[in-house]
């Protein structure tokens, strides 16, 4: 037996900790009066849908919600910090840092992913750490907050655990349009490639590597091919900062 299906093994027979509210207010920095809107935000369709008779809500209204009071926050953080950028450049920005693979990075930076109440068929298909599911939970947080606390609590939580986080890694810029730019101001073109992949079906990881005239710039690691090529278009633009362009060779 490898080492890799004796840890699955294990993982499968030891159960995981039991998780409380109050850990995951703890965990989110955030105390509610009404506990049950965050029950709600953490509980996936799959999840209501088993519990049908026992009118469990989902977070989907939630998340509706909490898209707006994020892209609310989101505009005005990037509004006030960039005075000089145009409406075009900070749209950018903005769907950059409140897209699906940005909040689901968020989402396992704070630990959101096993408070999560899903179906069985959810969970054991991996559901836990689809960018889709947290992320869609991560602004659920945001909607619960706001009808809890009101819009200055829900921007705090969004400020803290989203904004500067990503702000921090810069994952808010578009990495691989700045790349392109550059390369085709020289006549020449990007190639992504896809070099390895691990891991079972449902929590796969990906290395992507960018290149420019066959050489590699840079390479990325991510859970789709998507975030893993701007993960390498982001080590690319570092390294041409440091190298600078004129020393990324050209066409023989």
């Amino acid at each position: 037996m490898t080492k890799e299906k004796r840890s699955e093994d294990y993982k499968r027979r030891v159960p995981a900790p039991k998780v409380t509210m109050k850990m995951l207010e703890e965990t989110i920095g955030y105390s509610f009066s009404d506990k049950e809107l965050l029950l709600t935000a953490m509980t996936h369709t799959s999840f209501a849908n088993e519990h049908r008779g026992q009118n469990v809500k989902h977070n989907e209204r939630l998340e509706f919600l909490g898209d707006a009071v994020l892209e609310a926050v989101s505009s005005e953080f990037l509004y006030e910090r960039y005075p000089t950028d145009s409406e075009g450049v900070l749209s950018t920005m903005r769907a950059s840092m409140v897209c699906e693979p940005s909040l689901a990075i968020c989402a396992r930076k704070l630990g959101l992913p096993r408070f999560l109440r899903l179906g069985r068929g959810e969970d054991s298909s991996g559901g836990r750490d689809k960018d889709s599911v947290i992320s869609d939970a991560t602004e659920a947080v945001i909607g619960a907050i706001y009808l809890d606390g009101g819009f200055e609590k829900a921007k705090e939580f969004a400020l803290t655990h989203i904004l500067l986080v990503l702000k921090e890694d810069e994952l808010y810029r578009d990495f691989k349009t700045e790349l392109q730019e550059i390369i085709q101001n020289r006549g020449e073109f990007v190639t992504y490639v896809l070099v390895g992949e691990e891991g079972p079906d449902h929590d796969k990881r990906y290395t992507m590597e960018v290149q420019v005239n066959g050489q590699t710039l840079g390479r990325g690691k991510g859970k789709t091919k998507k975030m893993a090529s701007k993960m390498a278009a982001r080590e690319a633009m570092k390294n041409i900062d440091e190298i600078g362009i004129a020393n990324v060779p050209e066409k023989d």
